[in-house]
């Protein structure tokens, strides 16, 4: 057994409030030690009979970003269509096509490349836990090779088919749904199962069906809602006990209620906010009703290209009303809870030591100082990583 204490910890966040102070349950001058990956104590003394030390002084550590929502396996950018946006062009699902073609005619290696490269930005910026989408292929043999390359990094994985309908179904949609459900999901070794129901993508009777047929072979349900305009997505979401529902921005109070009356995380996502020009303050509304909220990347080359959590919080905190402790917990726990998982997002003894060390005293500098890299160092099961692995 090998264990390694980090000391001197000028401010230690553990989202456990049985351990110190406030929601983010905060120590100071704390002392955390690991031993074979996992937390065996949290302290406010002096280490004994540890095989190494990290001195923290003068700096903040707590637990890893859990990004629980993104979709890294892609090829190519669509830069053009966000400078569109700021020329005033709406968002809409259809520029997801353009993603399709690059990615079909990727290979197997520019792919994981790419997914390679996204995941160092992401262990950079302290993410430690993320889930990866499918969707970009929207063939049964492009969807299946995008979860398996995705499955050699995370184990968080989604089939997300029902993305948008490609272009050889749009005379014949059911048909494209019918695959999905009958051929794609058996053959899918994914965790999660999803669906995007919105204006321009999959209607509420193709989304259910699809959620509903990922639930009968033991797939867990998420489903991107209401982004585009209110729907009966987050209905749905509920009512079949799903994991999250994603977006999630143009919801209506009764949706909100809802969510707050369920297991169903709320998993809003500051990025596509900030690419879209959508709605301020979105968040407040969320958090005021007592609902449970995750904040996530979305990472994608179409509405959100970016694999920064701290710039995600940054957002969230400006642009869409949380307080800064809301915004750190929603990105931490908040997306543990969003993945149904029990062993992150927490700094709490038996927990996984996912850490992230910030060359700051204090965790609100991820929100006061947007842009700047404050992350020290990353790690996972207590051990510094410098480039992704599962």
């Amino acid at each position: 057994m090998s264990s390694t204490a980090f000391t001197n910890i000028a401010t230690l966040v553990t989202n456990d409030p049985s351990v110190g102070e406030g929601e983010l349950g905060i120590l100071r001058n704390a002392t955390l030690i690991v031993e074979d990956g996992l937390i065996t104590e949290i302290s406010q003394g002096s280490p004994s009979g540890v095989d190494s030390e990290v001195d923290c002084t003068g700096k903040t550590l707590l637990p890893g970003f859990v990004d629980s929502h993104s979709h890294l396996i892609f090829a190519g950018d669509r830069a053009e269509e966000f400078a569109a946006r700021s020329h005033g062009q709406k968002y809409t699902a259809g520029g997801i096509a353009s993603t399709v073609k690059a990615t079909r005619q990727a290979s197997d290696a520019q792919l994981r490349e790419n997914a390679q490269r996204l995941l160092n930005e992401a262990l950079a910026s302290g993410t430690t836990t993320i889930e990866i989408k499918s969707g970009y292929g929207l063939t049964e043999k492009d969807e299946l090779r995008s979860l398996t390359i995705a499955g050699e990094f995370t184990d968080e994985t989604t089939l997300l088919a029902a993305h948008v309908i490609p272009e050889e179904f749009h005379s014949n949609p059911d048909g494209y749904v019918d695959l999905i459900i009958n051929s794609m999901i058996p053959n899918s070794t994914a965790k999660w199962i999803d669906a995007f129901c919105d204006l321009g993508a999959f209607n509420p009777e193709q989304s259910e069906a699809i959620l509903r047929a990922g639930i009968a072979r033991g797939m867990g349900a998420r489903i991107h809602a209401n982004q585009l305009e209110a729907g009966k997505g987050v209905a749905i979401a509920v009512a079949l006990d799903a994991a999250s529902a994603d977006h999630v921005s143009k919801s209506t109070s009764a949706d909100i209620e809802l969510l707050a009356s369920s297991n169903t995380v709320a998993t809003l996502l500051p990025g596509a906010e900030f690419s879209t020009h959508i709605q301020a303050g979105l968040g407040r509304r969320f958090l005021d009703a007592g609902a449970t909220v995750a904040i996530a990347s979305d990472c994608n080359p179409g509405s959100s290209y970016t694999t920064s959590m701290p710039f995600c919080i940054a957002s969230a905190v400006s642009l869409l009303g949380f307080t800064v402790e809301e915004a750190v917990r929603a990105a931490t726990l908040g997306g543990a809870q969003a993945l149904r998982r029990t062993d992150i997002g927490r700094l709490s003894v038996g927990m996984r030591a996912d850490l992230v060390l910030l060359q700051t005293a204090s965790y609100i500098h991820l929100a006061y100082r947007p842009g700047v890299n404050l992350i020290h160092s990353t790690y996972k099961s207590g051990r510094a990583v410098t480039s992704w692995q599962k």
